[in-house]
């Protein structure tokens, strides 16, 4: 038997002073069996650094055409497609073909370090294609914010980005390795 996806609340009120975007959401996420808390996490900077009322989770590690998170238009075009981890070239190039903008987000410090440099002359060429790597040791505390209920709040400013829970808050600094 199958085991099924852990389903996790948050309430997430973001901040986003570089964008002026202020609002909450309310989001369900549904956690893969092998997906670790670290994951899930970064899923939620990744929504809350695009948040817009039409960027939404999707079937992400159940679903090998679709990304972590996107955001459709109106006539259901990908607008913005996002993945975590280290994809490998074929996928970033259906990404890159599909979607207006295509943002990566790595979080595995020394593993991505690798992927990065075997995949960089590879990726150069797609002019809308982002990558950016997050702190391991970083992601790691935001990892402990992780409950089955959450009350979130997201800061940004200055490029800076902050998310707490009230008791802890986490600093994530974002590294960029390609900006489309």
């Amino acid at each position: 038997m199958a085991l099924k996806a852990t389903i996790f609340k948050a309430e997430l009120q973001i901040a986003d002073m570089d964008r002026n975007y202020y609002h909450t959401h309310a989001l369900t996420i549904a956690r893969h069996p092998s997906e670790t808390d670290e994951r899930m996490m970064v899923r939620i900077v990744a929504f809350s650094l695009h948040a817009h009322e039409a960027l939404s989770f999707t079937r992400g590690l159940s679903s090998e055409d679709e990304p972590d998170l996107w955001q459709k238009s109106l006539n259901d075009e990908i607008e913005i497609w996002i993945d975590l981890g280290q994809p490998d070239e074929k996928r970033v190039r259906k990404a890159c073909g599909r979607a207006r903008q295509v943002f990566i987000y790595t979080y595995q410090t020394r593993s991505a370090t690798l992927w990065w440099s075997q995949m960089k002359d590879k990726l150069e060429r797609f002019k809308n294609l982002s990558i950016y790597s997050l702190d391991a040791n970083q992601i790691q505390e935001l990892a402990q914010l992780a409950q089955r209920n959450m009350q979130l709040q997201c800061t940004i400013q200055d490029g800076t980005y902050w998310l707490t829970d009230g008791d802890q808050t986490t600093q994530i600094d974002l590294t960029t390795w390609k900006q489309g």
